[in-house]
């Protein structure tokens, strides 16, 4: 057993390197986590590029991780319900659990959490709190999700983006039974949408992209997509029209936002929902000035909600739907890195290795 821990720190925009941490000795109330696999996230993106984030100072990102409990302290096994051994899947949010928003289940807002995977500072002893490293510490206060040991890494990796589609299309959006429903981009969330709300029953779903994600929405159709809209290039379709044709002028009952850094698919959200329809904004933009016209909001009688990541339901219910097998998951994942390369898998996924087509992309430190 080694005494250092090999990890990917990000210390400036599009600067990543690979440092050593000393391994944290566990006590009876915390653990450590053999980091298996790491997704890759849009958010990583924009943070590996400077948009988001990087006030904190160098961290190592990873807010995906799944693996293995390796060590864990009695009072922390009889806590999490876990053993050495056991597969599990980890929460962004490291909550208080004692506040009055953990006590009654708003625990994403506890204003008393101090850490968060992949988000807290190597300054913030022991260091090891993001994914893309060899192993993750288990604070005291960290959610974990237990997943089947004998699914293969990168489709058990899923479980984030799943969880974004479950809790953004279904209990923010309340998709239903023969709804039609539109989802504005079409990366792994929006494809993990599109999943949802078919397992929901949605009556038609439509997908936007661009010319670029050609085989993103090949995918989506695959996944249950009725419609796609290419909304650049020369055969670029206007995205509220065409919900007009296919909808025969009744619009989508639900509208999922989840542009990356776009200011223009938010106006585009509230024209083509249904008068009465609900709006779930989900696409970070950064710095960015969003042109939000309200009256859209009031006389078309739209619900908008913000998603802010995904809880503990969205979890539970997305490995359900990975643990079931009934969707080609595999279909998703296009890449895997080990930790040395995990500068390259955010470049990958950001599409800027040429040639290289990304949905689903994962680091997995022990490769």
């Amino acid at each position: 057993m080694t005494d250092m821990v090999r990890a990917a720190v990000q210390v400036a925009p599009r600067t990543i390197e690979l440092r050593a941490f000393p391994r944290p000795t566990i006590g009876p109330d915390d653990g450590l986590l053999r980091v298996e696999a790491n997704g890759i996230c849009g958010s990583d993106v924009e943070s590996y590029r400077g948009h988001l984030g990087m006030g904190r100072g160098p961290t190592i990102p990873g807010h995906e991780p799944m693996g293995i409990v390796e060590e864990v302290g009695e009072r922390a096994a009889e806590r999490w319900g876990v053993q050495p051994g056991d597969r599990v899947a980890l929460e962004v949010i490291v909550p208080c659990r004692s506040c009055h928003d953990c006590l009654t289940g708003r625990y994403q807002a506890c204003r008393h959490r101090k850490y968060g995977h992949g988000v807290t500072g190597i300054d913030v002893p022991p260091s090891l709190w993001g994914g893309f490293a060899e192993h993750l510490y288990l604070t005291p206060g960290a959610v974990l999700h237990k997943i089947d040991k004998t699914l293969p890494a990168e489709l058990a990796v899923m479980f984030n983006p799943l969880g974004a589609g479950v809790r953004w299309a279904v209990h923010l959006g309340e998709v239903g039974l023969g709804d039609t429903v539109l989802v504005l981009g079409a990366g792994q969330r929006g494809l993990a949408c599109v999943i949802a709300a078919r397992a929901a029953g949605a009556g038609t779903i439509i997908v936007t992209g661009l010319e670029a994600d050609a085989h993103k929405l090949a995918l989506a159709k695959e996944f249950g997509a009725d419609h796609t809209i290419v909304v650049d290039g020369p055969d670029a379709e206007d995205t509220v029209e065409r919900v007009r044709e296919i909808t025969d002028g009744e619009m989508a009952d639900v509208v999922l936002e989840l542009t990356p850094m776009a200011t223009a698919p938010v106006t585009h959200a509230l024209q083509a929902a249904k008068h009465g329809g609900r709006v779930v904004l989900a696409g970070l933009k950064g710095r960015a000035e969003v042109p939000l016209q309200t009256d859209l909001i009031i006389n078309r009688a739209l619900t908008v909600r913000g998603a802010f990541g995904v809880d503990a339901r969205g979890y539970a219910e997305a490995i359900a739907i990975i643990e079931s097998r009934r969707f080609p998951l595999e279909k998703l994942h296009t890449h895997t890195f080990g930790l040395d390369d995990t500068e390259l898998a955010i470049r990958t996924l950001a599409g800027e290795v040429p040639g290289e087509a990304a949905v689903h992309v994962s680091v997995h430190p022990h490769l």
